[in-house]
């Protein structure tokens, strides 16, 4: 094997990526997906941002060239999901990057490791496509996912994010 290609067969090689994807079913999002993807949204926030989904599902179906989007399943229920996208640049710079613009678990699946089975599929995914750095936003006061995204080896960025209210 290759310095370049990574050895998912050893679970004691990394906790947090070897093997997970392969015991909680993790597929391809597929348009079908929405309404439970909206639902459980609805029971996580306790809003509804349908409207929100929609233009993401037809984003990551449609408008990517790269279909990297996830759903877990466990006994043929809906799990979870993981919604990115794969850049190749932005702000006259080239490098291939994806972002993570959303993740969601089902409380009913809560600590049965369905985030890391799709933060674990997604990164498999990614590293055959040659993609070198993976991106996310979180609110500084989500404690739940930054302590998630920290064991999955995601650290602070170099790069700060400026917000201006207009009118």
């Amino acid at each position: 094997m290759s310095s370049l290609e990574r050895d998912y067969s050893d679970p004691s090689g990394d906790d947090f990526e070897a093997l997970s994807r392969d015991r909680i079913p993790v597929r391809s999002m597929v348009e079908g997906d929405l309404p439970n993807i909206i639902a459980l949204d609805r029971r996580i926030t306790g809003r509804d941002r349908s409207a929100y989904y929609r233009r993401k599902l037809a984003e990551v179906l449609h408008e990517s060239g790269v279909r990297v989007s996830l759903v877990a399943e466990v006994d043929g229920q809906f799990a979870g999901f993981i919604m990115a996208r794969v850049d190749y640049g932005e702000y006259g710079r080239t490098a291939n990057a994806a972002v993570i613009d959303t993740i969601g678990v089902s409380p009913a699946f809560a600590n049965r490791n369905i985030g890391k089975a799709l933060l674990s599929q997604l990164m498999a995914n990614l590293a055959s496509l040659r993609v070198e750095r993976l991106h996310t936003r979180v609110r500084w006061n989500d404690f739940g996912l930054l302590g998630f995204l920290e064991r999955a080896g995601f650290r602070p960025s170099q790069r700060l994010l400026f917000t201006k209210r207009i009118g």
